[in-house]
């Protein structure tokens, strides 16, 4: 392998990018790959209010009565349908105070307990793989990790490229050799076969992310690139979406002036509308909804109940709106309706979150996270056995970079808005430390 002056550069930014990644790598490595299995967690969190009885089963109405009785100054937010026969239905409830209660009412009518969304274990879950819990710097963070994550992948490309090509060692890794040539080999067969599912990966996450997220929702709303309300949230909005299903803001549920069903006059009843949900046939989680009430995304239903499915596996989701007098169908809208950017997108986070084709999806999200943890230590021992004790040992620097490396490093820059930004300060921070270098061996000549 030539040891060429580029081949030096792109080493030494591949060490740095991997040096800061590795930590971050693994930490969402390991939250994304308990998130893939959010189904079965939430179901082993339900495992009290499954399988129960139906004789002496009541309707919707009372169920909702029930649930409104332990939690009289609650509002009504939705009913979610069992997703089984005998399955507890799910009430939401807005309390006063801002926060959330999940009430699981039996077929017979009983509450069988409570939840509280926002400490469900796949939302913390999910709130650590998308901040570290750190609130907005931590979203910020997180992007910079995955917008460097990326450098390293496309760099480690770069370096993977055998000079001249062979396919033992590039394609498979040549188990005859031992001890660091093996794991070298490893190293690099392993990062090739993985990088562009990892680069989808990363690429599917950007919506939600602060900075990069922000600027396309502006692109996409304020210069009229797509109609419709976006149905993924950014930053901040995504902890507090996760947190809340279906809430826009906690605050308003509680306190808002807008008419509730239960306050509605000449309206048909909940049940009326849980019957037509089941009609529908639509993808659990499968939500009815009372006139003005708070949706995951967009402003409250309106004047209107609205069944709705929220499945994770997002091509499947479907919502029908009906007159809360007449129960006559209003509308009626599915994926297919939405416009192809929001579909992409929309498949991107179903297949970012293990949904999109059930569990094999979650089984190639999981080898995946698995992959990069092996890559990660592997480039950690390597390092580790090459470099000289107490000594950094980063590649040397290999001088000015073609021109056509250049322009891709701007591309990049301008497409990661947060490595642009930290590529700069780690540019100006190099060129000022080689300044006072200069001047000190001056001084000290």
């Amino acid at each position: 392998m030539a040891d060429t002056a580029t081949y030096r550069t792109i080493w030494r930014w591949h060490f740095y990018a991997g040096l800061f990644v590795l930590p971050f790598v693994l930490l969402l490595s390991i939250s994304g790959a308990i998130y893939l299995f959010k189904p079965q967690i939430d179901r082993w969190e339900e495992r009290d209010f499954r399988g129960l009885s139906l004789e002496g089963a009541v309707s919707a109405d009372r169920q909702l009565e029930v649930a409104k009785a332990a939690f009289p100054a609650g509002s009504f937010n939705h009913y979610r349908l069992p997703e089984r026969s005998g399955d507890a239905a799910m009430v939401q409830l807005a309390l006063p105070d801002g926060a959330l209660s999940e009430v699981y009412v039996s077929p017979q009518g009983e509450v069988l307990g409570t939840l509280d969304p926002a400490e469900r274990i796949s939302n913390l879950v999910s709130r650590f793989h998308g901040s570290l819990l750190m609130g907005d710097w931590g979203d910020r963070l997180v992007e910079l990790a995955a917008s460097w994550t990326i450098v390293m992948i496309l760099t480690g490309l770069y370096l993977w490229w055998p000079r001249p090509f062979r396919a033992a060692g590039t394609l498979w890794p040549r188990f005859s050799l031992k001890g660091r040539a093996l794991m070298k080999d490893l190293h690099r067969v392993t990062g090739f076969w993985i990088a562009g599912l990892v680069l989808a990966m990363l690429a599917s996450g950007l919506p939600w992310a602060g900075a990069w997220g922000g600027a396309f929702s502006w692109a996409r709303g304020e210069l009229g690139l797509v109609q419709g309300v976006q149905e993924w949230s950014i930053g901040g909005e995504k902890r507090a979406a996760t947190a809340a299903p279906v809430a826009h803001d906690h605050g308003a549920m509680g306190q808002s002036s807008a008419p509730r069903p239960e306050q509605a006059a000449h309206s048909l009843p909940l049940t009326e509308f849980v019957n037509r949900a089941e009609s529908e046939g639509m993808a659990y989680p499968v939500l009815v909804l009372p006139p003005h009430a708070p949706q995951r995304f967009g402003p409250p239903t309106g004047d209107v109940w609205t069944v709705k499915s929220e499945a994770q596996n997002r091509p499947l989701m479907r919502s029908v709106t009906y007159d809360p007098k007449t129960g006559e169908e209003l509308t009626r809208s599915g994926f297919a309706d939405k416009h192809p950017i929001d579909r992409a997108i929309n498949i991107g986070i179903a297949w970012h979150e293990g949904a999109l084709f059930g569990l094999a999806n979650q089984i190639m999200g999981l080898l995946i996270a698995l992959a990069l943890m092996v890559l990660s230590v592997f480039g950690v021992v390597l390092w580790l056995k090459r470099r000289p004790s107490g000594r950094l040992a980063a590649p040397p620097h290999g001088g000015r970079m073609p021109r056509a490396f250049i322009v891709a490093i701007a591309i990049l820059a301008l497409l990661l808005p947060l490595f642009g930004i930290s590529l700069i300060a780690i540019l100006l921070v190099d060129r000022i430390r080689g300044m006072f270098a200069v001047h000190y061996s001056k001084t000290a000549g």
